[in-house]
């Protein structure tokens, strides 16, 4: 176990994942609006979440970076540092894109980022797992879930905001700079050298022994059940808010400002309740909050737009997604063997982004179907009904929970 304090598991772990953020925060959130305000449909909004497809594979090269690494200057150090480096040299190179006539090239730089970031999260997840002690997890993937949510304020709720002040080339300068930041406590951190295994298994091999374990099906399903229907809320709430007729500067204000706030409260409040209830009771307490986070956009999306009600339902949604979402990752946690803690975690990430990336990308064509109002009943519908599942497949073990007959 590392001789580190939880103050210093905080600040290296909150940077690394705040590295994570920034670039995604930009992808979920500055293109579609983006994308809506050019006229694209919400189809094809949709579809442009095939850009996660990342980090719904990376479980294919995770036992590579689970395995492989230089013992001198650390397993997962060795990872960490010089994708965190790439992908600032990434970011530095699309500020010199244009992005209205050069929107393909764009596209392709944020899917180099996905494959960056996603590979560079399964050494940091193994890094986490391995240096949180059990009784740590629920803070642990607080601090985790807040300091990925403040990547993604950044990323693109505050450069929606000041977007047109900055310029599109100074904004991603900034950005990368940032993230350059964040890479700090990693460049100084001793890691200590582990026994590495000196081979990697082949990834489908490791997934289908991960299957294997009595409950894992099971909990798969629970991860999909989870937070599939819930992301089929989130795609839209951007394209809905260019639709009432906000401009970029404020929807970057209701997610960078508001958002911000009710998401790192959410994140440390969702650390708590697990700390303080227990695992399923979590789970399934903030479940229900989540269906709330959805449903807080029927209003807006029925007409009820004044600003007041919009940025009402951003709190709400920033605030209770991310509860929920903390207790789901430190029960991810627990399911990762310590000895391939990031192939595990990986293989559990992947499951989710993979429902999460399938959903986001069929919300654009329901939502051009039956409209915003109708879209977002249905979906708060569907993540109801996926809890109920959740409720029914926990009352017997499962990998991340013990069971409660």
């Amino acid at each position: 176990m590392t001789g580190l304090t939880t103050r210093n598991k905080a600040v290296l772990l909150g940077g690394l994942y705040l590295s994570q953020g920034l670039p995604y925060g930009f992808f979920t959130q500055t293109v579609p609006a983006l994308l809506r305000q050019q006229g694209a449909s919400n189809t094809l909004v949709g579809l442009s979440f095939l850009l996660m497809l990342p980090w719904g594979l990376k479980f294919l090269w995770a036992p590579l970076v689970d395995r492989h690494g230089s013992a001198r200057f650390g397993r997962r150090r060795s990872w960490i540092v010089p994708l965190q480096a790439l992908a600032v040299a990434v970011l530095v190179a699309l500020a010199f894109v244009d992005p209205t006539s050069e929107l393909p090239w764009l596209l392709v730089g944020l899917l180099v980022i996905n494959v960056i970031s996603a590979t560079q999260d399964i050494a940091t997840d193994g890094l986490a797992v391995e240096l949180l002690a059990p009784e740590e997890r629920g803070l642990g993937n607080g601090l985790q879930v807040g300091a990925y949510r403040l990547g993604m304020i950044v990323g693109g709720g505050l450069l929606l905001m000041f977007l047109d002040v900055l310029g599109w080339r100074t904004a991603f300068l900034g950005m990368a700079g940032l993230l350059a930041l964040a890479s700090l406590p990693i460049l100084r951190h001793r890691e200590a050298p582990p026994a590495v295994p000196p081979a990697a298994p082949d990834p489908l091999n490791a997934a289908r022994a991960w299957f294997a374990q009595p409950g894992a099906a099971r909990w798969a399903l629970v991860l999909v059940l989870y937070k599939g229907f819930d992301a089929m809320g989130s795609a839209m709430v951007k394209p809905l808010l260019i639709d009432l007729h906000y401009d970029l500067a404020d929807i970057g204000a209701m997610v960078g400002a508001v958002g911000s706030l009710t998401a790192l409260a959410g994140a440390l409040f969702g650390g708590v309740v697990v700390q303080r209830v227990g695992r399923r009771q979590a789970l399934l307490g903030l479940g229900v909050a989540q269906v709330v986070a959805v449903a807080a956009y029927i209003a807006p999306a029925s007409g009820w737009d004044g600003p007041a009600v919009v940025y009402a339902a951003v709190a709400v949604d920033s605030f209770l997604g991310s509860a929920a979402t903390t207790a789901l990752f430190t029960l991810m946690m627990d399911a990762s063997r310590l000895d391939q803690s990031g192939t595990d975690y990986t293989i559990q990430a992947s499951v989710v982004v993979l429902a999460v990336g399938l959903t986001s990308t069929a919300s654009g064509a329901l939502n051009d179907l039956l409209g915003h109002p109708a879209h977002f009943t249905a979906v708060t519908i569907a993540t109801a009904l996926g809890l109920w599942a959740v409720a029914r497949l926990t009352r017997r073990p499962t990998l991340g929970l013990p069971g409660s007959l």
